[in-house]
């Protein structure tokens, strides 16, 4: 089973040559004759289109700061709230679904679900198209071990990043390589369907970023591979943003809810990096009397009383 939910805003060899795997290399072959000179890496040619949407992305993060939007503050005094309305939130965000597959097709249809996370370890993988340099890589990666590291602490579940071997994918692709990206997605997901697929390589310049959760049939409410889709077009702080919400929603924050406030997981775009309110949603998430697969009306008492705890007993 395979869930998706969307940011939106107004072979070894083959693997390493279309897409650069973080930590990823091959060990050369030595030449039969006599030793050629090491050729110059050339940069990969970045198209038109990619540039115009580069272009695009920042205009949309000018206008955004300059509405006041976009805040990384995580909130303060002009964003209380309490127990009530954190449980509230958590209910909406964490067991109702933001999209529907439908013949083939993700649709954009709230609807009430069940619990989802993972329960093994979390092993965080970053791979960064060809057309993204060096300097970026770099930037990237590490905000993303910061990330997984804060997530760890906030879940207390097994979570980190890694270079190899990883379950949960992040993909940094510019336009053309996510079109292209289709063999690399059927080697990073063996057991994708074409539906999924095609959603992925097709997404609309509106989708920033994009994260799939997928289950098996055994257990469908148990996470075992995700990958997120990150735009490397975006400009520093939307690409950042993508990180924080795309995986914080591929841990089990399936929805969005416009009552969420300080939060991510609201369309408004008023927060782009993960708030204290979010922390607490993540930290209720991963609560051992929390259990994959309850209904929204079996967790409610459940989660009030968790979420008294977590506002340490406020009402």
């Amino acid at each position: 089973m395979i869930a998706r939910w969307n940011t939106w805003r107004a072979g070894l060899a083959a693997l390493c040559a279309g897409l650069a795997l973080a930590g990823c290399a091959l060990e050369p072959v030595a030449p039969v004759t006599s030793p050629a000179p090491t050729p110059r890496a050339v940069p990969p040619v970045v198209s038109e289109e990619s540039l115009e949407a580069a272009e695009f992305y920042a205009r949309f993060q000018q206008r955004q700061l300059a509405a006041g939007l976009m805040r990384t503050d995580g909130g303060g005094p002009d964003t209380p709230y309490n127990a009530r309305q954190l449980a509230e939130n958590f209910e909406r965000i964490a067991l109702f679904d933001e999209y529907t597959l439908r013949a083939g097709r993700f649709v954009a249809e709230q609807s009430e679900s069940r619990l989802r996370r993972w329960a093994g370890p979390v092993r965080v993988q970053a791979i960064f198209g060809p057309a993204t340099p060096p300097e970026r890589k770099a930037q990237d990666s590490a905000a993303l071990r910061d990330y997984t590291r804060r997530l760890a602490r906030l879940t207390g579940a097994d979570i980190r990043t890694g270079t190899g071997g990883g379950n949960y994918h992040v993909l940094f692709l510019n336009v053309d390589e996510l079109r292209a990206a289709g063999p690399l997605l059927r080697e990073l997901i063996p057991q994708i369907d074409d539906a999924t697929l095609r959603d992925i390589t097709t997404l609309d310049r509106f989708t920033f970023c994009s994260v799939y959760a997928i289950s098996t049939r055994a257990e469908p409410y148990t996470y075992t591979t995700a990958v997120a889709i990150i735009r490397s077009e975006h400009p520093d702080l939307m690409r950042l943003s993508c990180i924080h919400e795309e995986i914080a929603q591929g841990l089990g924050l399936a929805n969005d809810s416009p009552d969420a406030r300080p939060s991510i997981f609201n369309d408004d775009d008023e927060f782009a990096l993960l708030t204290s309110h979010d922390e607490r949603l993540l930290q209720m998430l991963y609560d051992p009397r929390l259990t994959p697969g309850l209904t929204p009306e079996e967790a409610r008492p459940l989660v009030r009383q968790i979420a008294s705890e977590v506002m340490g007993g406020a009402s």
